[in-house]
């Protein structure tokens, strides 16, 4: 990690310009562990990892004017590995440029039985520039062979994802995999545009509509959703 935020308390961040290769591997640009009352803002960070990473007991963050590319996006966790009790909350992230990114906006917990919650965050004001998961929660996480599914899980509720717009490299460009013993709640999306990103290989499928993928998933939808999300009301 190029710079990490660890048992720290009103800490402003400003004006940064983060760099390594897009192939590098756990380079995350900022990280931030039992962080409280953190403001990161007008910043470039371009990495092979997670251009701002937030883990547990963080609170009141906010993000905002970052351009992000190479990387992984802007994540909250991983979550809850090995069963661990790990919390996030009020987290606010906003105009925030993704460019060619692995993901974009993205909340990840582990497959193996943690807990504790991730809740009351906000995305929005994003332009996704070829980011391949322009919106993703995942809650099976997991960089091992052999993962199986439990009875808990990180909870994670009252997250909006508003006014992102821009163009996806991948199918599903918004994902939202929740836990079957314990779902997702409260998700909204509003005001998402997303177009799917034209390649240019010569194959055919540029500017092929996105498609979405949901599972386990209690929200609704708001204004204009596109593309739109069935299990979202």
């Amino acid at each position: 990690m190029h710079m990490a935020f660890e048992r720290s308390e009103r800490v402003h961040a400003s004006n940064l310009t983060i760099q390594a290769p897009g192939d590098s591997p756990n380079t995350d640009g900022i990280h931030l562990q039992h962080a409280r009352n953190i403001f990161i803002d007008h910043s470039r960070i371009m990495t092979g990892d997670d251009c701002i990473s937030i883990g547990h007991g963080s609170s009141h963050i906010n993000i905002t004017r970052i351009a992000c590319g190479p990387g992984h996006g802007i994540s909250i966790g991983s979550l809850g590995i090995d069963g661990e009790n790990e919390t996030v909350e009020d987290v606010h992230v906003s105009d925030v440029v993704f460019t060619e990114t692995t993901n974009g906006a993205r909340i990840k917990t582990w497959q193996q039985g943690g807990k504790g919650f991730a809740r009351n965050v906000v995305f929005e004001n994003i332009r996704s520039e070829g980011a391949r998961n322009p919106i993703i929660i995942d809650q099976y996480y997991c960089d091992h062979k052999h993962c199986t599914d439990h009875s808990s899980a990180v909870k994670i509720s009252n997250i909006r994802f508003e006014n992102i717009y821009g163009t996806s490299h991948r199918k599903p460009a918004v994902n939202i995999a929740c836990s079957k013993s314990v779902p997702c709640t409260d998700i909204v999306l509003s005001n998402v545009h997303l177009e799917a990103a034209g390649d240019g290989d010569g194959d055919g499928d540029d500017g092929d509509e996105p498609s979405t993928h949901c599972a386990n998933v209690q929200g609704h939808a708001m204004g204009h959703v596109f593309p739109p999300l069935t299990c979202l009301s």
